[in-house]
């Protein structure tokens, strides 16, 4: 089994990639893979609502690496999505891969399971966690959670580590991941397989 994290901090081992870290330990403690991707250079485009890949089945920006990663998420159980707190809001690098991974790239992603960690300098970490969040409740994942919010708190990667509540978040948060993952894992050993997903109804309001 293997959960992919995405680090969209444009500090590539800072405070996110250090909860980030911490997640992946305890997952590899439990012997679950795990695999930490960078998104500072990854993402190019925002998505441009052009419904492209839902013809050609792949998003139509080739220049960046959104669909190498839908790639990896096909392969994957369970993601977790981690992103520094910009003006009580995610990081706009985050949004716009995540806009594209779930547009073009659905089905790689639903009913596995998912979390989303932030770190902050001291606010704005529940309403980055509600906004990122949105992407799993969308998809039918399962959303994993901790012992509280899913954050840390500093301006620095020695910061982050001295948050020992957030770091013990992390490590939960981790152990949670694994522990689903297996009881799928159980379940289809068992014959218990995930719901058939329905084709969606669109409803217009505008009549």
């Amino acid at each position: 089994m293997k959960v992919l994290l995405f680090n969209s901090s444009s500090h590539q081992q800072g405070c996110t990639y250090t909860a980030l870290s911490i997640i992946a330990k305890a997952l590899n403690e439990e012997g679950i893979e795990t695999e930490i991707i960078q998104l500072f250079n990854a993402v190019k485009h925002d998505c441009t609502g052009c419904s492209a890949c839902r013809k050609i089945g792949h998003c139509v920006f080739q220049d960046d690496e959104i669909n190498q990663i839908v790639l990896k998420a096909k392969e994957a159980d369970g993601f977790i999505f981690g992103s520094p707190v910009y003006y009580a809001h995610p990081s706009g690098r985050l949004l716009s891969a995540m806009d594209r991974l779930f547009y073009s790239g659905s089905s790689a992603f639903r009913k596995k399971p998912a979390a989303a960690i932030v770190s902050a300098r001291r606010a704005g970490t529940t309403a980055s966690l509600d906004a990122i969040t949105k992407h799993f409740s969308i998809n039918e994942m399962p959303i994993i959670s901790s012992n509280y919010w899913n954050m840390v708190h500093g301006v620095s990667a020695e910061d982050v580590l001295k948050d020992e509540e957030g770091c013990q978040i992390m490590r939960i948060l981790g152990k949670n991941m694994a522990w689903i993952l297996k009881c799928i894992e159980a379940g289809k050993e068992n014959g218990i397989n995930p719901p058939i997903t329905e084709g969606k109804i669109h409803t217009n309001f505008i009549r």
